[in-house]
């Protein structure tokens, strides 16, 4: 158990956070460790089940929360859980936006209504659900803080995701902008740009059963430190974001991907090591 003092700094307990997109794997985790910090959660998400499930296990282990089905891509959703928020506790400190999702597809493949599609899934509701939040938090006096998850996908070209990586940079962007406008205000504002993170949604991106990323030996190659992300991974920074122990951080983005971010392009092959190329037995087809 951390140390009295370590608590009161974090100066979590009692808080009030918005969550969007909660009830999801990464969602979940952030909404469960923001509660074991005492964190008062509001959650919107648009899975009914994952919804009813996560709210009657917070409740079970005595968590205040509030959780409403919904879709933050709808205006009248997020204008309802905020206005919810108003009505049960009558303060709000931080926002965590959480949804997203994407279609792989080379560009020249795709549409103006697939490209709308994915500025609202990406960027278009962390717009509105930070316009809602904002005054909020201004009300209270006491600062706050909104976090965004993004995706490495903001930092690197992206074959197939073309929209979905200009929406998240966007919102990298976005956040900077929004930090500078509100840091007189207390108000923080922050990215946590995961990369692997093996989900229900990341798998049906695969476009090939035999990903080398399912592998410990694909891991091994792709990710520095050798293994993918968990949940776990993306909640402890949006924790440390959302908590007085990052009073000084703002207008940036933590990137819990195993070093992919830093490692930009190099691969440790096996028998080879760190690289910037293709080995040639690789390519001659002994793939790891």
């Amino acid at each position: 158990m951390a140390p009295d003092w370590f608590t009161r700094r974090a100066g979590l307990a009692d808080s009030v956070a918005v969550i969007t997109g909660g009830a999801g794997p990464l969602g979940g985790a952030i909404v469960r460790d923001l509660a074991a910090n005492g964190v008062r959660t509001a959650i919107l998400d648009r899975d009914e089940h994952a919804a009813h499930t996560l709210d009657q296990s917070l409740g079970d282990a005595g968590h205040d929360t509030l959780v409403r089905v919904g879709d933050a891509r709808q205006p009248a959703d997020l204008e309802d859980l905020f206005a919810a928020v108003d009505e049960r506790w009558g303060r709000l400190d931080t926002l965590v936006n959480v949804v997203g999702g994407t279609f792989r597809a080379p560009f020249t493949d795709t549409r103006p209504k697939g490209w709308d599609a994915l500025i609202r899934a990406n960027l278009t509701h962390v717009l509105h659900a930070s316009s809602l939040a904002v005054p909020r938090i201004k009300d209270g006096g006491r600062g706050g803080s909104i976090v965004n998850l993004t995706t490495i996908e903001a930092h690197r070209g992206a074959p197939g995701f073309a929209v979905y990586a200009a929406a998240k940079a966007a919102v990298e962007q976005f956040a900077r902008t929004l930090a500078v406008e509100l840091a007189p205000d207390g108000i923080r504002v922050n990215n946590v740009a995961p990369d692997y993170v093996p989900t229900p949604s990341l798998a049906a991106l695969s476009h090939d059963e035999e990903d080398p990323l399912g592998t410990p030996e694909g891991l091994g190659v792709a990710i520095p430190m050798g293994r993918a992300g968990r949940p776990e991974d993306v909640s402890g920074c949006v924790v440390f974001l959302a908590s007085g122990l990052s009073s000084y951080v703002t207008g940036t983005t933590l990137h819990p991907d195993g070093g992919t971010h830093a490692s930009a392009g190099w691969f440790n092959w096996p028998g080879t090591g760190w690289a910037n190329h293709v080995p040639v037995d690789v390519l001659k087809g002994h793939r790891p």
